[in-house]
């Protein structure tokens, strides 16, 4: 594969401050990508923009809520701006949660849409036309979550199970377009240090360290999210246990469930 697969590509991911964005945001400006970094934590972004720029890459970024529409179109306002094109629009900001449904608050639903859905909506709609200028990439990232739903994880399965419903519904619609939508299933990942999720009552609580699990690393991830966008495949599924999970399903979904609900302990400790 060519260092220069993605030279003068223009690519907008949301969440990269850190983890899965912000590794994938490194690799794809070390193969000549002009980066657009966003998230809500200016500091953050500008320790990023710093690393990427210091190794050569051309980077700027973008501080702002996307669960805002008006601040997701000024997003993608700057990104046209700073760069003159949008050929690839990676929606990678997310927030998980933990908590069983009967002790769920159910601002916690609302809180999860809002990043996980409204958010990849927000910047998806503005950005449309402009990936069918450039006949260029629209990514969802998902998780095998929103393969099944997993316990303890309701509304972060359905807020991930959405995704491929608009992934779908954009493809048919723009059968025509010649753009790409892709949609990744993302399977146990490495996390950051001091990473939180959203808890039962809606607070902020800390993730658990994954340190003693058979994890995928970020930098696999991203490098999976940039296959998937070099061979224009729709979905890609992550890990073993993914993609165990995606083959039975369909199949033979009674088998599953028994599965989850004698692992369901382990599974609350691990999924993303």
């Amino acid at each position: 594969m060519s260092l220069k697969k993605f030279q003068d590509k223009v690519v907008l991911i949301t969440g990269s401050s850190s983890g899965i964005g912000k590794t994938t945001a490194i690799e794809m400006s070390k193969q000549g990508a002009c980066i657009v970094l966003n998230g809500r934590n200016k500091q953050k972004l500008l320790r990023v923009e710093e690393q990427i720029r210091s190794q050569g890459g051309k980077v700027t970024s973008f501080c702002c809520d996307i669960t805002n529409p008006v601040s997701s179109k000024n997003l993608l306002d700057f990104t046209l701006e700073s760069f003159g094109k949008l050929d690839i629009l990676i929606n990678n900001a997310g927030v998980s949660m933990r908590g069983k449904f009967s002790e769920l608050k159910p601002e916690v639903f609302k809180t999860v849409f809002n990043i996980n859905v409204l958010g990849s909506v927000n910047v998806s709609i503005p950005a449309l036309p402009y990936i069918k200028k450039t006949k260029g990439s629209i990514v969802f990232m998902s998780s095998v979550a929103g393969i099944r739903g997993l316990p303890g994880n309701s509304a972060y399965s359905s807020s991930k199970m959405a995704l491929r419903a608009i992934a779908e519904s954009i493809r048919i619609e723009e059968a025509n377009s010649n753009i790409h939508v892709g949609l990744i299933y993302v399977g146990i990942t490495e996390i950051e240090k001091g990473k939180k999720t959203i808890g039962a009552d809606g607070s902020l609580i800390s993730l658990q360290d994954r340190s003693g699990f058979n994890v995928q690393s970020l930098d696999q991830v991203a490098n999976s999210i940039i296959r998937n966008i070099e061979r224009r495949k729709f979905i890609t599924v992550l890990t073993l246990m993914g993609k165990l999970n995606a083959f039975l399903q369909p199949i033979v979904p009674e088998i599953v469930e028994h599965i989850l609900i004698n692992s369901s302990k382990q599974i609350k400790a691990r999924v993303l």
